[in-house]
């Protein structure tokens, strides 16, 4: 049978063999008794002077023997392995499912639908993971963008160019699926068990190419350089999609898993009557400070132990009726880069590799806006969004160079005047400004005091060398798409909104389970598709020709 034991804390020192014998110790029986030892959670624990490791471990061991269920909880095979079982569906399908969107929804999506059968088409606006690095680095080095393929949109999504984190604060069986998924297709198998995974953005990218090739290898068909310009509807069900303007391909179901940057895609759907509403997100700032001092704040006289790897922090400030202000995406050892998915516009993100070792740690600093602050408007979020990124713009000089700040000037309402020899790591290149001038007053107030109180509590924070740059503005999606239990649009019968940019999920992993949450619905509801779709152009690249 397997067991489960929770918190074995063991030294930061200690050997893979004290492990096997904390637990023999814990169970009260001799090692040779334990037959497998598999890790379930590893984290650091920094609450007391002495840093350590926590585990959870799975362990199997003879079924005679017994134990409170205070020490050892059984678990059962189905639990361990997460299993979703499915009775597939009698309704007619005409053609493959179509998915708009190769970010985590739409790849697990389709990967999900690819091994059912289902032969599913994959569209994607941006270019492949390749063609889309370099076209990504020419816009770091020559400020030249391609509106069409950028950190925002093209193959895996913005995460392919960020921390690539795999944290999530639901709680759902197919999380295991997700991460062995990522294991499978050649990330690291730690992410497994350390409590908080990431596999980086020179990872991730080799990941969502072996995703596509098992997704055309089952049958299914991916396309690049296919932007969704338009639906046609009648009846309530979705009949055909325009691609690239020009090319109409018939459709029998439709997964829109669009990103949060679709802006595009909002506004058509709002034209074609599709229900929509705003929501919440956030607005902000990139920080970054040495990597060196927050591991100094985090783990004291243990920074630098190559067992620790590098510092994070996650940091939060809520006054009573004020509005939440908080760290997002922290990348330890990182970059701030340029993230613009629009001419004229100018947005930053966070990015890190697998090693984190850029010698920086930079995290957004966002104060929430919601939809009050547009008067409730549909579109009014994505206006706000504009608003703010067209104005980094101009104060950047117009270059695609972003306005960026020491912190303690921002503290103290005044501008900074040079960066030279900075720690601000931005790509295309940063220009002095006072970022008071950006935003609204209530904002800068409002991160000005969460400021001053994370000082207090992390004490280096507000350092002499600690740089702000602007602006963080895609923290989640401005809106969401309306959907019905079964998860089809409340309008169009055969449109599955999906993911973060349909305002279902925020992150990679909970992106990739609702992904999943909507192949689960689409394989329940329907037999396999009667024949293949195939998009015709010459404008949209094939994968299977690359």
């Amino acid at each position: 049978m397997i067991i489960r034991l929770r918190e074995l804390i063991l030294p930061l020192n200690h050997s893979e063999k004290q492990l096997k014998e904390a637990a023999a110790r814990r169970l009260t029986i001799a090692k040779s008794e334990i037959r497998s030892l598999r890790l379930v959670r590893k984290s650091i624990d920094a609450r007391k002077k002495r840093i350590c490791f926590s585990y959870i471990i799975d362990l199997e061991v003879d079924d005679k023997l017994s134990f409170p269920e205070k020490i050892a909880k059984v678990i059962e095979p189905e639990e361990q392995a997460g299993a979703i079982h499915l009775t597939p569906g009698t309704e007619g399908l005409t053609q493959s499912p179509l998915i708009v969107g190769a970010g985590p929804a739409g790849l697990f999506c389709a990967l999900y639908l690819a091994r059912h059968g289902y032969r599913p088409v994959l569209l994607e606006q941006g270019q492949d993971i390749d063609r889309r690095v370099k076209s990504v680095e020419r816009f770091w080095k020559k400020a030249e963008l391609n509106p069409r393929s950028n950190v925002q949109f093209g193959e895996g999504g913005a995460g392919s160019f960020s921390d690539g984190k795999l944290t999530t604060r639901i709680d759902d069986k197919r999380i295991n699926y997700v991460l062995r998924s990522f294991v499978e297709f050649g990330a690291d198998e730690e992410i497994l068990y350390v409590k908080k995974p990431h596999v980086g953005t020179d990872v991730i990218r080799q990941v969502v190419k072996n995703m596509r090739q098992e997704i055309l290898g089952l049958g299914g068909e991916c396309y690049f350089d296919a932007c969704l310009t338009d639906i046609k509807v009648n009846h309530s069900r979705l009949e055909s999609i325009i691609i690239n303007h020009e090319t109409e391909v018939p459709c029998s179901l439709l997964v829109l898993a669009v990103g949060n940057s679709a802006r595009d895609v909002y506004r058509l759907l709002y034209r074609r009557g599709v229900s929509l509403i705003p929501k919440a997100f956030a607005v902000g700032v990139r920080v970054e400070h040495p990597q060196s001092l927050i591991d100094r704040i985090q783990f004291g006289k243990y920074a630098g132990h190559p067992r620790l790897g590098a510092a994070e922090y996650n940091l939060s400030h809520h006054e009573k009726e004020g509005r939440p202000c908080y760290s997002f995406c922290m990348c330890p050892g990182g970059y701030v880069i340029g993230a613009s998915s629009a001419t004229g516009q100018l947005v930053t993100n966070g990015m890190s590799y697998r090693a984190r070792n850029s010698g920086v740690a930079n995290s957004a600093l966002v104060v929430g806006v919601n939809p009050a602050d547009w008067d409730n408007q549909t579109l009014g979020g994505l206006e706000f969004q504009e608003k703010l990124e067209r104005q980094a713009f101009i104060m950047g000089g117009g270059n695609y160079r972003a306005p960026a700040q020491y912190l303690k000037d921002f503290l103290v309402q005044l501008p900074s005047y040079s960066l030279e020899g900075s720690l601000a790591t931005y790509q295309p290149g940063v220009k002095a400004a006072n970022l008071w001038e950006l935003f609204p007053a209530e904002i800068c107030h409002t991160m000005q005091r969460g400021i001053e109180a994370w000082g207090k509590k992390l004490r280096g924070f507000i350092s002499e060398k600690a740089v702000i740059t602007g602006v963080e503005t895609r923290t989640s999606a401005p809106l969401r798409i309306l959907r019905q239990e079964k998860l089809c649009s409340l309008d169009i019968d055969n449109l599955y909104p999906c993911g973060e940019g349909a305002g279902y999920a925020g992150g990679i992993i909970s992106s990739a389970i609702d992904g999943l949450k909507v192949a689960e619905k689409i394989i329940s509801t329907y037999q396999k598709p009667a024949q293949k779709a195939r998009v015709n152009s010459n404008s949209v690249c094939n994968a299977r020709e690359l």
